[in-house]
């Protein structure tokens, strides 16, 4: 039976290697946020029509809905606790919800003043935690058997995005903050500073399979950040263009600027994409300063992405991200979820020049 809805569970026909394949039964409005459960090939589609929906995605790509659950407003973001037994979600109802899939409930399990921005599991040597960012300028951390948080951190402005790397935790404010934490001290930033890149910070996302620890800041200007959380690796930070494109054919200005909405890591190789409201993804790697690959151009704005648990899939949402406001929200719009298989000459680092 398909959890969806009443036609039978749909499974997308094979497709040949070199095309994507497209999940069937996708929300009914725009993708928020994705998130692969760290023990399999489960994924958690969070979206602007209220809900969480978890798919099983098999070994030839094909897929199958396994599960719901709403919120009051929009689901703004999602993520897996370690054991991957459980999805949390963060939603414009200013809670986070947590979903148990070996019994199908879900509960409450965090309370903001205002929407809940980002939700993220901390796996520390004392246990799991889950950390939630708000419009209502604060991180809570919360340990689910207890109602109230364990503790509350003041941001300098709304979050806009948060990631971790235990023991690093990243959040970017409105106002171009960017504040850094060392989770062994959760209470206080470690650092604060100011967005190298000059417009509104879109995502951060912490380095995997880095030698130093770090992150990349993507912002509304089309422009990617390289930062080193050290002063003595400073000398290795960086920016570059990206997700712009020429006013005409032939004018090589790159004066169509577009957002970078998602930058997402590969668990083994650090290696990144990046992805933006011009509907393209690329791949990148920080340390040979390369692109690795380009996707071609989708119907519409790439809104989120992710890697599976070991980097051999990579999902994507083709979207509407607002970006052009309300004129931009034309009846058909896709909305679609999309599954790429990696191969290794995409994700994989070169080697330095």
């Amino acid at each position: 039976m398909s959890f969806f809805g009443t036609n039978p569970a749909t499974t997308a026909p094979a497709a040949p290697a070199e095309k994507d394949i497209e999940v069937p039964e996708t929300p009914t409005d725009s993708i928020s946020s994705l998130a692969f459960s760290p023990a399999a090939d489960y994924l958690a589609v969070g979206s602007w029509d209220n809900n969480v929906r978890l798919y099983e995605v098999g070994a030839g790509g094909q897929t199958q809905g396994k599960a719901m659950f709403g919120h009051q407003g929009p689901v703004l973001s999602v993520c897996w606790n370690k054991e991957g037994n459980k999805v949390i979600s963060g939603g414009a109802d200013n809670a986070a919800r947590m979903f148990d899939i070996t019994n199908g409930q879900s509960q409450q399990v965090a309370q903001h003043d205002a929407p809940v921005k980002v939700v993220k599991w901390i796996e520390t040597p004392q246990g799991g935690i889950l950390a939630t960012g708000s419009w209502d300028k604060t991180v809570k951390y919360w340990d689910m058997r207890s109602p109230t948080p364990v503790a509350t951190v003041q941001l300098p402005e709304r979050c806009y995005s948060m990631d971790v790397q235990y023991p690093l935790m990243v959040v970017a404010t409105a106002e171009r903050n960017i504040q850094i934490f060392n989770l062994t001290n959760p209470n206080t930033a470690y650092k604060t500073i100011t967005s190298p890149l000059k417009w509104q910070t879109r995502v951060v996302s912490c380095f995997t399979n880095s030698a130093s620890s770090g992150f990349a800041v993507g912002s509304v200007e089309g422009r990617v950040a390289i930062q080193y959380v050290e002063e003595k690796d400073s000398s290795n930070n960086f920016s570059f263009k990206c997700h712009r494109k020429d006013q005409t054919p032939n004018a090589k200005d790159q004066s169509l600027v577009y957002a970078v909405n998602d930058i997402s890591f590969h668990p083994v190789h650090g290696t990144f994409s990046t992805c933006g409201s011009d509907g393209t993804i690329h791949f990148w790697d920080k340390d040979a300063r390369t692109r690795l690959k380009t996707f071609e151009a989708a119907p519409g704005p790439i809104s989120a992405t992710t890697f599976n648990r070991n980097g051999t899939i990579f999902a994507y949402a083709v979207s509407y991200d607002w970006s052009k406001g309300h004129s931009g929200m034309t009846p058909g719009h896709p909305n679609k979820l999309m599954l790429h298989a990696c191969k290794d000459d995409e994700v994989k680092r070169r080697p330095k020049k």
